[in-house]
């Protein structure tokens, strides 16, 4: 089965979590953390930096490795490095998701994550 190395950013705001809905895909509609694919020759922590330009034309400060997320999909296994993250400059403008949404520690569960996101759930509410 062929492995997808990601990075997935939780962009923190005190106590609250940005969490986005995917707009293209098999998994559209979902809940995630934003991010994307690791390219050739970039460390995880550029990968986060450029992808949340992309998507969302804002700059972040990626932080702490929070956990790395093992997922057999159908078609292909993830693997998924979550990293705390912080706002820099910009306004989280969606260029690629449905929707997006602020959320508290007991709110988090209130969303249809994606598979492998949900796994990484119980250990943000822990940390929050």
């Amino acid at each position: 089965m062929k492995t997808i190395k990601v990075v997935a950013a939780v962009i923190r705001d005190g106590d609250k979590i940005f969490a986005t809905q995917r707009g293209y895909g098999d998994l559209k509609g979902g809940w995630e953390f934003p991010g994307g694919k690791i390219e050739e020759g970039e460390t995880p922590q550029e990968a986060l930096k450029r992808e949340i330009m992309e998507e969302l034309d804002t700059e972040i400060e990626v932080g702490e490795l929070i956990d790395t997320i093992e997922y057999d999909y159908p078609e292909f296994h993830l693997s998924m490095g979550c990293y705390w993250c912080s706002v820099v400059s910009g306004n989280l403008v969606l260029k690629e998701h449905e929707a997006a949404r602020w959320l508290t520690k007991g709110k988090l569960r209130s969303m249809e994550w994606l598979p492998a996101d949900i796994r990484l759930i119980d250990t943000i509410q822990r940390k929050l």
